[in-house]
């Protein structure tokens, strides 16, 4: 029976590399697949892992409709036996719902990748819809690292290297530093923390400024 999995992590956290392992460890025998990812960091229609590979990718608009996708390839001759959606944060709602009716109406296994939060540690719409209706979900094993060393747990966006907890939900950027872009003065980057460093906005940059002092206690 299909299933509809959904592999969730922090940024860092290896989903990417995980989804083309997927793509490849089930084309190596003979099935045929579609990959799928928006807003990736290596620009449009890539999938694109930190380790440096990539592969060639459908994008999805926010107007992209997967079921009519499917239903006409398959109408057409095609043949598809699973989809690999990558960034499944940034879909809408209505295409999650799609991906679920693949699987139940159309027996093709979906294998979807993103994060939970965002940086603000609020649940993004796509992966809310992912784990209502995903068959399983996973949690990567590969633990991303706060700059403390302990497991990082929440992601963090810095602008011009102090965390923001304000602005839009999607903004495109990485966790590895990067040039500004002349069109946008802010330089815009991401930074996985553990809770705690994530609620005092202590970013690695700012730690190596302040004092690491611990939180006085609760009483006089």
């Amino acid at each position: 029976m299909a299933e509809l999995h959904f592999f969730t992590g922090t940024m860092d956290s290896g989903k990417s590399t995980l989804a083309l392992q997927t793509n490849h460890n089930h084309a190596a025998r003979g099935r045929i697949g579609r990959i799928f990812t928006t807003h990736d960091r290596a620009g449009e229609a890539t999938l694109s892992s930190r380790l440096g590979l990539t592969h060639a990718a459908l994008e999805v608009s926010t107007d992209f409709d997967f079921w009519r996708y499917v239903v006409d390839t398959l109408t057409q001759g095609g043949r598809i036996d699973y989809l690999i959606c990558d960034e499944g944060q940034f879909y809408t709602s209505e295409q999650v719902d799609q991906l679920a009716k693949i699987v139940d109406e159309l027996q093709i296994d979906v294998f979807a990748f993103g994060i939970l939060t965002d940086f603000r540690s609020q649940l993004f719409p796509g992966s809310a819809r992912f784990v209502e209706l995903a068959d399983r979900m996973n949690v990567l094993q590969v633990e991303a690292l706060c700059w403390c060393g302990k497991r990082a747990t929440h992601n963090a966006r810095t602008e011009n290297g102090a965390m923001v907890t304000e602005g839009d939900q999607v903004v495109v950027g990485d966790v590895e530093d990067r040039e500004s872009d002349p069109a946008d003065p802010a330089d815009i980057a991401y930074e996985v923390l553990c809770r705690q460093h994530h609620r005092r906005k202590l970013t690695a940059a700012r730690a190596k400024a302040v004092s690491l002092a611990p939180d006085p206690l609760p009483f006089g």
